[in-house]
């Protein structure tokens, strides 16, 4: 199941966002792996984290206590095509412009999209493989 972990001033969003970022966030990516309606095992295994950091521990070479947002993305092996990766790119950094109140965020938003080496994802005591979540999400839903 996917991670995402987002890096940025701790001021830089609203109070109480983090939810709103999280769920943004994972909505988007599961689009862009072609889930349509996601699972439990999807929405209970793919993992938002939001760190805020204090303004003085962001930089660029050229300034301190830059603006800017990094949005890493980990996915399984194959999980995102060519069309996904894009989709997922223009579609969090839309979120993250959106969600700070400030449109031009969108120039100072970085999303890295890193794939997971085949088995190189664990959980529960599990290396996770193509093999292994493909038999997590096929197993049936529990009724309601």
């Amino acid at each position: 199941m996917p991670m995402i972990d987002v890096y940025a001033p701790a001021d830089l969003f609203p109070a109480g966002t983090d939810r709103q970022l999280a769920q943004e966030l994972t909505s988007a990516l599961l689009r862009a792996e072609g889930v349509v309606t996601p699972s439990p095992a999807h929405l209970a295994n793919t993992a938002a984290f939001i760190h805020r950091m204090p303004p003085s521990a962001v930089h660029t070479a050229g300034t301190g206590s830059a603006r800017v947002v990094r949005v890493q993305v980990l996915t399984p092996p194959g999980a995102l095509n060519r069309a996904g990766q894009k989709s997922l790119v223009a579609e969090a950094t839309a979120i993250i412009a959106t969600v700070s109140g400030d449109l031009s965020q969108a120039t100072r938003t970085w999303v890295l999209l890193t794939e997971a080496a085949e088995g190189g994802w664990g959980i529960a005591g599990t290396a996770f493989g193509r093999e292994e979540f493909a038999a997590l999400l096929s197993k049936p839903r529990a009724s309601a």
